[in-house]
C-alpha cells in the first residue's frame, strides 16, 4: 500500500464535511466573520433554502487585496498568532479554512473594501478553483456569496432536507445570532420575503420584540448576576408561556451562540414543578466567564464547550432563574388572585396529567368542572354517525364486530363499512382505579383500559374518517393571535388545510391571524394554545416539501384528539365508563393511542391462575 499526499483541492473538500455540514453551517461562519470584523449592519439573503445561494454582506472593516488573497487559503487568520492563543480565544470565525472549505463546495466570490482604500477586491471561485481576482468599485465592508452549494459534491447534497427544512435551520441560527447581539442590525431574506429585521439599538428586549412579536416581551423576566470572574444577563419568560421545543431557548457564553447541556439543565431544574413536562419556556442566558476557563475547540463548529467549572455554571443559571421566577410570580399572584371557586391543580408524575389538590381543612370541596361532563354528549357528532343511546347489554361471551371506518366523498360523518378489522370482546365495565384506569370484565378475562388514550384513539379514529372539512365550531369570541415569521408564512400558505381540519382563520395584521373556528371534539379546551401545539408539532419533523400538507393533517388530528380527550384524574360512572368502551370497541384500532401508547391490558384467567400460583 502505497501512502501519498492529497492534493488541496480534496483536502478543503474533506475539511469542508467538518465545517460546511449544511447551508446553515456556511451562514454561521460567513455571519460569525462578519461579527468580528465589527460589523453593525449585516444582511442575509437565501435562496432555495441556501442552496441555491446564500449571500451575507456586512459594513464590516474589510480587507486589503493582499489580506483577501490569503483569507482563501487554509489555515489562515487573522485571531491567532501561537498556540498559546488557543486558550484565549475571544472571537468567532477564527478557523482559517472556512473560507476556502466553502469556496471549495459552491461558486464562490468574495468582494470586500477598507475604508482608506479607493477601490475594493473581487475574488471569484469555482469549486475550489480561483477563477479571477480583480479590482472593484465596492461599499465598505465585506459580501460573501456561495451558489449552488455542494454542487461538486453530489453525495452531500443528495442527503440535504428539503426546502423548508434547511432554510428553517438557517432561520433558527440568525435569530439566535441576532439575540445574542442586540447591538447589530441583522436583516434576513428568506426568498424575497424579509424573514427578521431586528433595530440594532443594543436592546435585547427590542431585539426579542422584532423577532416573536410585543406581546411576548410583556412576559419577560430579566435575569442578573454580577460576581468577580461570572456575570450573568438575559431573560426568561413565566412559566405560562411555553412551547414545545427547546429551540427557542438561546445560550451565549462570552458571545458566542452555544449548545450546554449545564445551562439548559439548570433551566430545567429553575421551572420544575412550575411548568408541565412537555413544555419549555424562553430563555435567553448570556454569560461572560474568563476566556482561559473554557474550551470552545470541543466541536468542529464550536456550538459546544466545556466550562472549567460545571457545577459553578450550574448554580449561578439556577439561581438566576429561579430568583426571576418567583420574584415575578409573587407580585402577580398579588395583583390577580383566583377565584375562591377556581379549583387547584398540581402536576404529577408522568402518566398522570393533572389531579385536584386536597381541599383544606374545614373548607368545602371544589369541584373539578369536568366532573359533571357529559360523555356520551362528547362522544356523539353532529351528524350522528354513532348511536349510544342503545346500549343493551350483551351476553358476557359475545364478541362485538367493530365497523371499519372508511371516508366519504361529501362532507359527513364516516361510514361505517360492514365488514369487521378484528374482532372485539365485549367489556362491562366493573369500576375505576386513581380515576385513570377503567376496570373491565371480558368473559373470563381481566381488562384495564387507559381512560385518556382509549378517549384519545375514539376521536383520532373519528377526525380522520373526515375526507373534507372536519366539522367545527365557531368561537364566541374570536382570538387575535399573533406568530413568529415562520409559523406566519405556514398558516399563510395552508389556511386551506388548516380550515379542511376545523380551525377556519383569517390574516388580521402583520403576523397576525384571527381565529374563528375550531374542531368541533376542541371546543372545550384552549384553542389558542391547541393551535400552537400543533405548530410546534409541525416544524418537529417536515423533511419532504410534499408532506407539508400531509403533517398539518397527521399533527392537527392526533393533538385535537388529545387535547379533547378526557384526562387522568377525571372520575367516571359506570354509564360513562360503558360508553367509553362501546365506542373503544368500534375503533379500527382500539388497542393503542395514535401515539402508539397501549390503550388496554389484559389479564386471561390462566395469567391470574399464574399470579395467584394456582396452577
Amino acid at each position: 500500500m502505497n501512502v501519498k499526499l492529497l492534493d488541496t483541492n480534496t483536502i478543503n473538500k474533506i475539511a469542508a464535511g467538518e465545517v460546511v455540514e449544511r447551508p446553515a453551517s456556511v451562514v454561521k461562519e460567513l455571519v460569525e466573520n462578519s461579527i468580528d470584523a465589527g460589523a453593525k449592519r449585516i444582511e442575509i439573503e437565501i435562496q432555495n433554502g441556501g442552496k441555491a445561494l446564500i449571500r451575507v454582506t456586512d459594513d464590516g472593516a474589510g480587507m486589503s487585496r493582499e489580506d483577501a488573497a490569503l483569507s482563501i487559503r487554509r489555515h489562515a487568520t487573522s485571531k491567532l498568532v501561537t498556540a498559546d492563543d488557543l486558550t484565549q480565544i475571544s472571537t468567532l470565525g477564527f478557523r482559517g479554512e472556512a473560507l476556502p472549505t466553502i469556496a471549495a463546495v459552491s461558486k464562490f466570490t468574495l468582494q470586500t473594501r477598507r475604508a482608506d482604500d479607493e477601490l475594493g477586491t473581487k475574488i471569484t471561485i469555482n469549486g475550489g478553483k480561483v477563477v479571477d481576482t480583480h479590482e472593484v468599485g465596492c461599499k465598505i465592508g465585506t459580501s460573501v456569496v456561495a451558489e449552488d452549494l455542494f454542487f461538486n459534491t453530489p453525495a452531500r447534497l443528495k442527503f440535504l432536507k428539503a426546502t423548508p427544512t434547511e432554510a428553517n435551520r438557517i432561520h433558527e441560527f440568525v435569530t439566535k445570532l441576532a439575540i445574542s447581539r442586540p447591538e447589530i442590525s441583522f436583516r434576513f431574506f428568506n426568498g424575497n420575503r424579509v424573514a427578521i429585521a431586528t433595530p440594532g439599538n443594543g436592546k435585547l428586549f427590542d431585539a426579542l420584540a422584532a423577532i416573536y412579536g410585543t406581546e411576548l416581551t410583556d412576559s419577560l423576566l430579566p435575569l442578573k448576576i454580577d460576581a468577580d470572574d461570572l456575570k450573568l444577563s438575559g431573560c426568561v419568560t413565566k412559566p405560562n408561556i411555553l412551547k414545545s421545543y427547546r429551540s427557542w431557548q438561546t445560550f451565549i457564553v462570552n458571545g458566542r451562540v452555544v449548545e450546554s447541556r449545564t445551562i439548559s439543565k439548570a433551566v430545567d431544574e429553575a421551572y420544575k414543578s412550575l411548568i408541565p413536562k412537555t413544555g419549555f419556556p424562553l430563555a435567553v442566558v448570556k454569560i461572560d466567564v474568563p476566556n482561559n476557563s473554557i474550551d470552545v475547540n470541543v466541536h468542529p463548529q464550536k456550538i459546544e464547550l466545556k466550562f472549567e467549572d460545571e457545577g459553578k455554571i450550574f448554580k449561578a443559571v439556577y439561581r438566576a432563574v429561579r430568583e426571576a421566577v418567583e420574584g415575578k410570580q409573587a407580585i402577580d399572584l398579588q395583583q390577580a388572585a383566583a377565584p375562591p371557586e377556581t379549583p387547584r391543580f398540581e402536576q404529577l408524575t408522568l402518566g398522570d396529567e393533572f389531579k385536584e389538590v386536597t381541599p383544606q381543612k374545614n373548607s368545602p370541596r371544589r369541584k373539578n368542572p369536568r366532573d359533571d361532563f357529559d360523555l356520551e354528549e362528547i362522544l356523539t357528532t353532529v351528524s350522528e354517525a354513532k348511536n349510544n343511546s342503545s346500549m343493551q347489554p350483551a351476553p358476557a361471551e359475545k364478541v362485538s364486530e367493530p365497523p371499519k371506518v372508511e371516508p366519504v366523498k361529501k362532507n359527513s360523518a364516516p361510514v361505517k363499512k360492514s365488514e369487521p378489522e378484528k374482532s372485539f370482546v365485549e367489556l362491562f365495565p366493573i369500576g375505576q382505579v386513581a380515576r385513570c384506569y377503567i376496570v373491565a370484565q371480558g368473559g373470563n378475562d381481566l381488562y384495564v383500559v387507559d381512560q385518556h388514550a382509549a378517549h384519545e384513539r375514539i376521536l383520532f379514529d373519528r377526525l380522520s374518517g373526515y375526507a373534507e372539512k372536519i366539522p367545527a365550531q365557531g368561537l364566541l369570541i374570536h382570538r387575535v393571535m399573533k406568530f413568529d415569521v415562520r409559523e406566519s408564512e405556514l398558516i399563510e400558505k395552508n389556511l386551506s388545510v388548516f380550515e379542511q381540519l376545523g380551525f377556519t382563520m383569517e390574516p388580521s395584521g402583520v403576523n397576525e391571524f384571527r381565529l374563528k373556528e375550531v374542531p368541533l371534539d376542541a371546543a372545550e379546551t384552549d384553542a389558542e394554545n391547541l393551535l400552537r401545539a400543533i405548530l410546534a408539532e409541525i416544524f418537529d419533523g417536515v423533511n419532504e416539501a410534499d408532506d407539508i400538507a400531509k403533517k398539518i393533517r397527521a399533527a392537527t388530528l392526533a393533538m385535537t384528539a388529545c387535547k379533547a380527550a378526557i384526562k387522568a384524574g377525571q372520575e367516571l360512572d359506570l354509564r360513562q365508563m360503558k360508553i367509553l368502551l362501546n365506542d373503544l370497541s368500534k375503533t379500527p384500532h382500539p388497542h393503542t393511542c395514535p401515539h402508539g401508547r397501549p390503550t388496554i391490558l389484559k389479564f386471561s384467567a390462566a395469567d391470574l391462575a399464574k399470579m395467584f400460583k394456582r396452577t
